[in-house]
């Protein structure tokens, strides 16, 4: 079960003006279960995304980038689960392209209009003519409620769908934001295997877009680990409708400040569900990195703390044995560290000071809080102003039987 998360109420997630959404049952690769998805957007849309940094990136990553780089508006998105379209070659690039033209076909758009996204199993072949044959069916299911559904159809080793809205007022007017997402296991930042889909009825720019996709991703996404494997499908797409009649060209713009604080923390929450949901995962810990020289380095730190298998079972045991933080910290590769000015914190117990363990700490302190099923290890680096989050959770037994029994 997740650690301290629930999917919202289908009355929760909020419909945004101009973004319709449909799912259907294609059997792509199991039956009786939805894993195929269509977005279908009003003309007008803005659309921004990024993707994952994976050499070996899928072939649905492939065609978003081009045809997010050709201009066109972006009026479809299609999604499947099962099979992830990945290390396929150039039959699996004609296989996203044929899924695109089906789209395409049946919206009565350009193929160059539409955006594929694939999340599953790796290495097989992507039966595009089950998609094809899926597709009357999610179209026939559009309506601009339906983000509930849209969350437990991408899902593929979740426990529970991610969703999350808000709203915000500007000027009178009520911008809206619903966001989905994602993702359990192979979770690595940059991309941390995840999908994240956002979209606002606000109008946003192109070039003001461009911009929060990605910012917001560094603050949500880019911050979440697992098991540090990054993913060959990761992508979050945020798309911008501007049918609540709030625009924005410019960050100086009146409520700007305020509808991109929503937003971010809207995939905030999206990206902690995915920790929160980690296969396995009983314990879900924030790793805050400060007193570094830029924000790099805390990040580092932070990234090896929460990829270390041995500080996440130790998590999962409860097992305060926290010279493997120290340890962690230590081959992080910030160089020229002064291990005596580093301080780390349990929650509020301070564990080690002065290139060793704190003269006040008691090891019944330490074993109080990793008993909680939510931690905080704070890290003092003491060497400049610079600080970062990281969010991970732990690893247990079940992990490893979840992944050993994947494809099966």
């Amino acid at each position: 079960m997740p650690v301290n998360y629930a999917t919202p109420a289908a009355d929760q997630l909020l419909p945004v003006a101009g973004v319709r959404l449909g799912t259907a049952e294609a059997e792509i690769r199991k039956k009786n279960r939805r894993d195929l998805t269509l977005l279908a957007l009003d003309p007008g849309c803005t659309v921004a995304g990024v993707f994952t940094q994976n050499r070996f990136c899928a072939a649905p990553v492939q065609l978003c980038r081009n045809h997010l780089a050709g201009g066109r508006e972006i009026r479809a998105l299609v999604i499947n689960t099962g099979i992830a379209n990945a290390g396929t070659g150039e039959p699996g690039r004609q296989a996203a392209q044929a899924t695109c033209d089906a789209v395409a076909a049946r919206l009565g758009i350009a193929a160059e209009q539409v955006l594929p996204f694939s999340t599953g199993v790796i290495l097989e072949p992507l039966p595009v003519d089950r998609i094809r044959d899926g597709l009357p069916a999610a179209q026939a299911d559009l309506k601009a409620d339906n983000w509930h559904a849209a969350a437990h159809a991408i899902m593929t080793t979740d426990t529970v769908a991610k969703a999350a809205s808000r709203t915000v007022a500007v000027d009178g007017k009520k911008v809206t934001i619903s966001g989905i997402s994602k993702g359990a296991g192979m979770i690595k930042p940059n991309m941390a295997t995840m999908l994240g889909f956002l979209a606002t009825d606000a109008g946003i720019a192109q070039p003001l877009l461009d911009r929060l996709v990605r910012e917001a991703a560094d603050q949500s996404f880019n911050c979440i680990t697992v098991d540090g494997d990054t993913s060959t499908n990761d992508s979050f797409v945020m798309i911008a409708s501007g049918q609540s009649g709030v625009v924005f060209t410019g960050e100086s713009d009146a409520g700007w400040a305020e509808v991109r604080a929503a937003i971010v923390a809207v995939s905030v929450e999206l990206a902690q569900a995915i920790v929160r949901d980690g296969e396995g995962a009983t314990k879900f810990i924030t790793i805050a990195v400060e007193g570094g020289r830029d924000a790099e380095e805390c990040r580092k730190v932070g990234y090896a703390i929460g990829h270390s298998p041995l500080v996440k079972t130790a998590f999962f045991a409860s097992d305060p044995n926290l010279g493997r933080i120290l340890a962690a910290v230590g081959y992080a590769g910030i160089a020229n560290l002064d291990v005596d000015g580093v301080k780390v914190w349990l929650d509020d117990v301070l564990v080690a000071e002065r290139g060793g363990r704190a003269a006040a700490y008691r090891e019944d302190d330490g074993a109080r809080v990793m008993r909680q099923a939510e931690i905080t290890v704070r890290v003092n680096l003491g060497r400049g102003d610079a600080a970062a989050k990281v969010y991970t959770c732990d690893f247990s037994y079940d992990y490893v039987k979840i992944n050993a029994d994947y494809r099966s």
